[in-house]
């Protein structure tokens, strides 16, 4: 008995042996198709949801995430008012734990110790097109706002001859972007001395509300000679109000973005000029600025994306076609 005992043992070693092994060959496949097919998650969280801006910023998001293999994890309020509903946002991607993030701040400043508990958890932040009021995000990527916001002041004042009362439609108070292109505006223009600010009105990124506040302003300064038109919202609603007052081409109409609406307004003669950003390269160098940071390569502090002043005359020109159809 006692030798078939001893066999038997060997046997069921043997086994045990035998089905440990073949445990570890099956757990290294798994472990590394985890590590090539779902470990880079990048979560880029836009400011709202509704305007050709942030679909274009999706787009190049996106792009970048299918070059460099990572996957995008892309949700935001839908309004670019919703600032808690927006936190919220940020607050359940860090507890999902991705590997990094990718944000347009809806507010400066309520941002920032949600933006603090991510870097505490050694999860990089890139910042896209609205900033926050800290050094705690890795990078910025975006347009000078204020240079853009320059730039629009001076076409104006072309096109107004240089002289007469201009109004300002700002978007959120408290939105970076906005206080940016607010703040180069109003230094561009006073650049000017024969023309004076006469209104600035917030339309809270709402298309509806811009219409209103552009109404007001004409109804309040029927001399009124221009208008800047800070965003898509502002610049559409402007837009709209301009031509239902029978003022198009009498009230010159300067924009920043460029939405199908707007170029559309643009080549009516409604808008004079847009001021247009690169929102496909904001997404795509957000998306590699994080996966840079992952990858504890360098990331530069500061990325400025570019704008391009778009008129009548050259929309149809190469650049332009490619910078307007990415």
């Amino acid at each position: 008995m006692k030798p078939i005992s001893i066999a038997k043992a060997a046997s069921l070693a043997m086994v045990v042996l035998l089905l440990t092994g073949c445990g570890k060959q099956s757990a290294a496949p798994d472990q590394a198709t985890s590590t090539r097919s779902g470990q880079i998650e990048i979560a880029v969280i836009p400011k709202g949801m509704a305007h050709q801006f942030w679909l274009t910023v999706r787009a190049g998001a996106e792009a970048a995430g299918k070059e460099f293999g990572a996957q995008i994890i892309w949700q935001g309020p839908a309004k670019e008012t919703e600032i808690e509903k927006q936190i919220n946002i940020v607050r359940d991607m860090i507890n999902r734990r991705v590997s990094a993030l990718v944000l347009a701040a809806c507010d400066e400043n309520a941002l920032v110790p949600t933006i603090q508990r991510a870097v505490n958890m050694n999860m990089p932040v890139i910042t896209i097109d609205s900033g926050v009021q800290s050094d705690l995000p890795l990078s910025f990527v975006a347009t000078d706002n204020i240079a853009g916001a320059r730039m629009a002041a001076d076409v104006l004042a072309r096109l107004i001859g240089e002289e007469g009362p201009v109004g300002l439609i700002p978007f959120v108070p408290g939105a970076a972007t906005s206080e940016m292109r607010e703040r180069g505006f109003k230094e561009g223009i006073a650049g000017y001395p024969n023309i004076t600010l006469v209104a600035t009105q917030y339309c809270m990124s709402d298309v509806a509300k811009a219409m209103d506040v552009t109404q007001d302003m004409m109804n309040a300064n029927p001399d009124l000679r221009g208008i800047f038109a800070a965003n898509e919202a502002a610049a559409i609603g402007a837009a709209q109000a301009v031509r239902t007052a029978g003022k198009a081409g009498v009230v010159k109409l300067v924009a920043f973005d460029a939405s199908e609406d707007e170029i559309a307004a643009l080549k009516e003669g409604v808008i004079q000029a847009l001021i247009v950003q690169n929102p496909f390269k904001m997404g795509y160098v957000g998306v590699r600025a994080a996966l840079d940071a992952l990858e504890g390569k360098p990331v530069e502090k500061r990325i400025d994306t570019g704008v391009t002043v778009v008129t009548q005359e050259n929309l149809n020109d190469p650049e332009i076609v490619r910078l307007l159809n990415p």
